[in-house]
């Protein structure tokens, strides 16, 4: 996974909605955008909310391009590994919600192809994942196949939030140069 986000001139330092004192460090605010918001996305939401926790400065939302609602397959399966997305609704995307994220992440390729052009300043990256609601077979093997999502999912989030660590700690090294 190649990550295409480069830090702001306004990153590390600034004060932004939601924070709490001023100067406080820019939280980095991650969209997952899927075709029906139905799992992937909200599986990669999921866990790059229930892993950012621990980081403090990551905060991630999910939308769809079409609507699909909810998918308890992909639920299930995040509640097997402890994140409970059950409760969560399909999103549509807005242009409010794309001028919220800072880095777009589509997880399958009729999002990446249906995504609309992105605001000045925000990246995107493509995470050509496979969709379990496509897989076949006994009940035992598709679930098999949402649990098999979720531990990509969840190792692909992984890799993004240590590589925005990263990136903030070499803005926040360049800051004091």
């Amino acid at each position: 996974m190649q990550l295409h986000i480069v830090p702001s001139e306004s990153g590390v330092g600034s004060t932004f909605p939601g924070d709490e004192k001023p100067g406080t460090p820019r939280k980095i605010r991650v969209l997952f955008l899927g075709t029906g918001n139905a799992g992937r996305s909200r599986m990669a939401e999921g866990w790059a909310n229930h892993l950012g926790v621990g980081v403090g400065w990551v905060e991630a939302r999910s939308a769809n391009i079409e609507a699909h609602g909810k998918n308890s397959r992909a639920a299930a399966a995040m509640r097997e590994a402890g994140v409970d997305i059950s409760h969560w609704e399909s999103v549509r995307l807005t242009p409010e919600l794309l001028g919220w994220a800072d880095l777009v992440v589509t997880v399958c390729k009729q999002a990446d192809k249906s995504c609309p052009a992105l605001p000045p300043g925000t990246q995107q990256n493509h995470w050509p994942l496979n969709d379990p609601a496509k897989a076949t077979g006994t009940e035992e093997e598709i679930v098999r196949a949402f649990r098999a999502s979720r531990d990509t999912i969840r190792t692909c989030v992984t890799s993004l939030i240590m590589e925005l660590r990263i990136m903030e700690l070499r803005t926040r090294e360049a800051g004091r140069r």
